[in-house]
């Protein structure tokens, strides 16, 4: 389970596509690999293709206001928004999903839930000692929100495991419905995976990275580093979702 849910994707990915090629144009002293690898290389670092890629997986879910937000008993933040750590006293480093904190702040604060629940993913490899939902709960308090008002779930090491532990939390507490916020593009598998828990939820996406507004042009078909990690994303995302209805 481990080698597929972690290292498979490596090499069905398209850096690992690439790879694989390159290797195998070496090995068998091909050219069409070569041709291929180069290919899939510049069709996925257009922005063309991972902005479509990645508009595709958010326009599952489409964004809401907090005024329309429907009200429920928890506002549940999904997890994967702290960098590396800190010195006591020093801004905090958050990584681009840190709309996932705001949201869960502002839906708190506009009334549209009593409770804000962080998850506790432990992150040993960033040499942390506490949980990032025990961190954040920290954060969340100096931005004025009651202390008594947030809670972290028990460990967790991933999204499957973030809804399970939702899952205990609400029938300890004895809630109906929470409102799950998570990143636009990752809100399709989360979902999937907290109705399989049993939890009843209105999505709220944040942090979308198509802008649906703006018209395509010449620029989309030039390679970017940026594009290329929207191609990664989306399609890994499409991976996780094959992975869990399959293997769990």
């Amino acid at each position: 389970m481990l080698f597929l849910n972690k290292l498979l994707p490596l090499f069905v990915l398209p850096v690992g596509l690439v790879v694989l090629l390159l290797i195998f144009a070496l090995w068998r002293k091909k050219r069409w690999p070569v041709v291929a690898a180069i290919g899939l290389l510049y069709a996925g670092s257009t922005p063309f293709v991972g902005n479509r890629l990645i508009g595709w997986m958010e326009s599952r879910w489409p964004a809401v206001p907090v005024a329309q937000a429907e009200s429920a008993d928890a506002v549940v933040v999904l997890g994967g928004i702290l960098g590396p750590r800190t010195d006591p006293g020093l801004v905090p480093n958050f990584l681009e999903t840190s709309e996932r904190f705001e949201a869960g702040i502002a839906l708190l604060q506009a009334g549209r839930a009593g409770h804000l629940v962080f998850t506790g993913a432990r992150m040993s490899w960033r040499d942390r000692v506490t949980t990032e939902g025990d961190e954040l709960k920290l954060l969340a308090a100096a931005r004025g929100v009651a202390p008594e008002k947030i809670l972290v779930t028990g460990d967790v090491g991933n999204t499957a495991d973030e809804a399970a532990a939702v899952a205990v939390l609400m029938k300890l507490q004895g809630w109906r419905r929470v409102i799950l916020v998570t990143t636009g593009w990752h809100m399709p598998r989360s979902a999937w995976l907290f109705r399989r828990a049993g939890v009843a939820f209105t999505a709220f996406p944040v942090d979308f990275r198509l802008d649906r507004g703006r018209s395509v042009t010449a620029i989309d078909f030039v390679p970017k580093a940026e594009a290329w990690q929207l191609t990664e994303t989306a399609l890994r995302e499409v991976y996780g979702n094959a992975f869990y209805r399959v293997f769990r």
